[in-house]
């Protein structure tokens, strides 16, 4: 059962993830979506985080979570070691994004990628009238301070799954607190998307 008053795409992720899977988190932050998944899913569940503040949290929680830095990879894993690998709202903070998401296919069955959709309307506004850096609960940095490194759309996602081969399974498009049914590009804040390789 998920608690209503969690955040949409933890609440999303969590009905993608099948019972007892093992799980990866990549950038894992301070550990509450690998919570949520090992108490209500009962699942394996590891997770890499650079900052060693939210890794004592992690511990803390009683959650097996490494030191590492993503840029780096995950040479340290066999191919196909993880049922999912999860990549919620980091995927944009990386350089190298075409190496990452080709690590993580490498060692999870499939990856969930969660990203803030740069095309929202709200920061096409900013944009074209205000002329500034969009801001918005899905991007609450300024320009200066954010981890941001790359502003891409869910239109933009599609596109380079595409060249690079990688099958779409499953799309999930939200707003601050629904699922958004339509035009996605222009409406939804966030993306949860499921891919694997061919």
């Amino acid at each position: 059962m998920v608690k209503d008053n969690l955040r949409i795409d933890h609440k999303v992720i969590f009905r993608i993830i099948e019972p007892g899977a093992s799980v990866m988190d990549l950038g894992c932050g301070t550990g509450d979506l690998l919570t949520l998944l090992v108490e209500g899913k009962g699942v394996k569940a590891y997770g890499i985080e650079l900052k060693e503040e939210a890794i004592y949290n992690c511990v803390e929680r009683g959650l097996s979570v490494f030191h590492g830095d993503l840029e780096s990879g995950l040479g340290g894993y066999p191919d196909k070691a993880f049922d999912y690998v999860i990549m919620n709202q980091s995927l944009q903070e990386v350089r190298n994004i075409d190496f990452i998401v080709g690590e993580a296919l490498r060692v999870g069955r499939k990856v969930i990628a969660g990203f803030p959709n740069f095309a929202h309307f709200k920061a096409r506004f900013d944009l074209f009238f205000r002329g500034g850096s969009p801001m918005s609960a899905a991007l609450p940095y300024r320009w200066y301070d954010t981890p941001n490194v790359h502003f891409f759309s869910i239109a933009d996602f599609r596109s380079f799954c595409a060249e690079k081969g990688i099958v779409i399974l499953q799309e999930h498009f939200l707003g601050e607190k629904h699922l958004v049914p339509f035009l996605p590009n222009v409406f939804a804040q966030n993306a949860i998307v499921v891919i694997t390789n061919p």
